[in-house]
C-alpha cells in the first residue's frame, strides 16, 4: 500500500504587492528585485486575514478536489513557521474551522521551507502502516509581518511572501502510483543563517521590548550562504530520493522546487540536467510562502492539466535550520 495525493487546494490573499510598491518602501526598484529574485509580485495580507483563514480556504479546496468531506479525514498536519499565535498551533484552529467534531490528531510542524515535504512524510507514514486512511497536511506561511520593510531588511522583504497550500493524502494499491521515496535531512550548524531570533521563550515578556529596539523581531539572512548550500544540497537530495525509488533524473515528468528564489530553482534545473518544461515555478507572482510554495505549486499544475496519473513527479526543498528534503511520487 502506498499515499497517494487525492486532491490539492491553495489560498493567497487578495493584496498584490509589486516591486515598485516596495521601492515606495525602501531603496530598491523592479530591476533590482527581478534580477535577483526573479520576484515582480507576491501576495500580503490585510488586516482581519489569518494564517488558519488562509490554512482553511486551501484546506475545503483540497477535500472537495478528493471528493471528500472534512469529516472523512484521520488526522490533521500543518507545517507552519509563522503560526497565528505562540499556543496552540494552527492545526487545532483548523480542525475547528472545518467543522470537524471527532476528536482526530491534528499535529503542527516547524521545519520552515521544507514543512511541506516533512509533513508530506508524516501523512506518508500514517497512510502505509494502515493508522490512518485520509490525513490532511496543510503549508502555510504569513511571512509579511516579521519583515523589516526598510533599506536595511530588504534582502529579505522583497522575497518573502503569504499563502497556504493542502492536499489530501489517501491510500492505493494502483501499481506504479503513490509516494515512492523520501530524502530529508537537517544541518544546525547553520542556524543562524537564516532566522528569526526573537521572540521566544529563552526571554520573557518583559525583555521583549529591548529584542525589538535591537531588531531582533525580524526575518534574517545571510542570502550567499543560503543560495551556495540550496543549489548542492536540493540536486543531491533529488538524486538521493529517486535512487531510493529505483527512478532516474531523465524520467522526471516534472520537478517542483521550493520557490525560494528563481535563481536558485534555475541552478537546480540546470544540475540535474533537466528542461524548462520539465520544472514548475511560480515564484515570479507569489514570492516565497516558504512551507506553502510547493502545496500552491502542485495545485496550480493540477488544475492546469500539467499532471496525469503515472507522471514521475519530484519535490525538493531547501531552508532555514538547515533543513532540506525531496520527495519522489507518481501521480
Amino acid at each position: 500500500m502506498r499515499s497517494l495525493i487525492l486532491g490539492t487546494g491553495r489560498a493567497v490573499p487578495a493584496r498584490v504587492v509589486t516591486n515598485d510598491d516596495l521601492a515606495q518602501m525602501m531603496d530598491t526598484s523592479d530591476e533590482w528585485i527581478r534580477t535577483r529574485t526573479g520576484i515582480r509580485e507576491r501576495r500580503w495580507i490585510e488586516p482581519g486575514d489569518t494564517g488558519v483563514g488562509l490554512g482553511t480556504q486551501a484546506a475545503r479546496a483540497a477535500i472537495q478536489s478528493a471528493d471528500l468531506a472534512p469529516a472523512d479525514l484521520d488526522a490533521i498536519v500543518y507545517a507552519t513557521s509563522t503560526p497565528d499565535r505562540f499556543t496552540p498551533g494552527n492545526g487545532v484552529y483548523l480542525q475547528r474551522e472545518l467543522g470537524i467534531t471527532a476528536t482526530i490528531p491534528a499535529i503542527d510542524i516547524r521545519m520552515q521551507c521544507a514543512g511541506f515535504i516533512y509533513a508530506l512524510s508524516i501523512a506518508d507514514a500514517y497512510i502505509r502502516t494502515g493508522a490512518f486512511r485520509h490525513v490532511l497536511v496543510v503549508g502555510q506561511e504569513i511571512q509579511s509581518t516579521r519583515m523589516e520593510l526598510t533599506t536595511e531588511g530588504r534582502n529579505t522583504a522583497v522575497i518573502f511572501a503569504d499563502g497556504a497550500g493542502a492536499v489530501v493524502v489517501g491510500s492505493t494499491d494502483a501499481p506504479g502510483r503513490g509516494v515512492l521515496a523520501f530524502d530529508l535531512h537537517g544541518d544546525g550548524q547553520h542556524a543562524e543563517k537564516l532566522w528569526v531570533e526573537g521572540p521566544g521563550a529563552l526571554a520573557p515578556p518583559t525583555n521583549w521590548e529591548q529584542e525589538q529596539a535591537e531588531g531582533r523581531f525580524w526575518l534574517k539572512m545571510d542570502g550567499r550562504e543560503v543560495f551556495r548550500h540550496a543549489v548542492a544540497r536540493m540536486p543531491e537530495s533529488v538524486r538521493a530520493a529517486l535512487a531510493r525509488a529505483n527512478e532516474r533524473v531523465e524520467d522526471i515528468s516534472l520537478l517542483i522546487p521550493h520557490q525560494a528564489n528563481l535563481r536558485i530553482s534555475e541552478a537546480v534545473q540546470k544540475e540535474l540536467g533537466l528542461r524548462e518544461d520539465q520544472t514548475y515555478n511560480n515564484i515570479q507572482r507569489y514570492g516565497n510562502t516558504t512551507a506553502a510554495t510547493i502545496p500552491i505549486a502542485l495545485d496550480e499544475c493540477a488544475g492546469a492539466g500539467r499532471l496525469t496519473p503515472g507522471d514521475l513527479v519530484v519535490l525538493t526543498a531547501f531552508g532555514s535550520g538547515f533543513v532540506w528534503g525531496s520527495c519522489v511520487l507518481r501521480w
